[in-house]
């Protein structure tokens, strides 16, 4: 049986963001992802978690300054110290949210740069992480980012997540294996689910091509989640779409599961 993590950054707008996780244990969640937390003491998200009795499951990195086109440090040459930093200060939060796993942002090459370098880059960071999250029993993930969504993006197919995982060879690095991103570049989702079996630690899911509630579009969910169940996934789904309209008048095709 699935079991769903709520995307407050995405999830419950209607909401101010610490009011998000009342929402989302209303609406019957138990465990929450979103994007960053760093805007927030790591102590007062700790307190809305005990409070709703909820499970941090993911948060990622600091994205770098979005407005001059970054998304993610560790694959780039040059700011080694600054993506170390911000992959210290991640290590502090998931040991107070008690986060089992931590997306490390890979970031944007652009365009005309030697992509081997930013990937030598990238596979030393994601390997200074690990060693640094071993001790906690922390998982370092990383994830493809399909064109149309982040172009330039390192690298963008679930096949190249699982060349660098290897080429990384530390036992808690991990894809995050997001169904959105995989269909639009990859396609044939239950064969990767399958093929890479082992290789996940954590999948989010949205409709395709839309990215809203997946209960519509080119993905047959329902279908997917059995065949998580066949290869013993057991880890955590990430609702990492944007709700048609007022959240939980969406959650229809989740509460089942619930």
């Amino acid at each position: 049986m699935p079991k769903f993590a709520a995307n407050l950054s995405m999830m419950f707008n209607e909401h101010a963001f610490l009011d998000r996780f009342d929402a989302a244990a209303a609406a019957g969640f138990k465990a929450v992802e979103f994007l960053f937390p760093y805007d927030f003491p790591a102590d007062q998200l700790a307190e809305k978690l005990q409070q709703n009795g909820l499970q941090q499951v993911l948060f990622n990195t600091a994205p770098g300054d979005v407005s001059a086109g970054e998304w993610g440090l560790a694959a780039l040459p040059g700011r080694e110290q600054d993506a170390r930093a911000d992959i210290d200060r991640a290590l502090q939060y998931a040991i107070a949210l008690k986060c089992p796993n931590v997306h490390v942002m890979a970031g944007v090459v652009p365009p005309g740069e030697d992509i081997a370098h930013y990937r030598e880059t990238f596979i030393r960071n994601i390997r200074y992480a690990a060693d640094a999250f071993a001790p906690h029993g922390i998982k370092v993930l990383i994830e493809a980012l399909s064109p149309p969504i982040k172009p330039n993006y390192l690298f963008s197919s679930q096949h190249q997540a699982a060349e660098l995982v290897a080429t990384i060879d530390r036992p808690n690095v991990f894809i995050q294996f997001d169904f959105f991103h995989a269909q639009l570049v990859d396609g044939n989702i239950g064969n990767l689910i399958a093929t890479l079996a082992g290789r996940y630690a954590h999948i989010q899911i949205a409709s395709v091509p839309d990215r809203n509630e997946p209960d519509d579009g080119e993905l047959n969910y329902p279908w997917l989640f059995a065949q998580l169940d066949k290869v013993g996934y057991q880890g955590w789904i990430g609702c990492e779409y944007k709700p048609r309209g007022e959240t939980t008048a969406g959650l229809g095709w989740v509460k089942p599961y619930l």
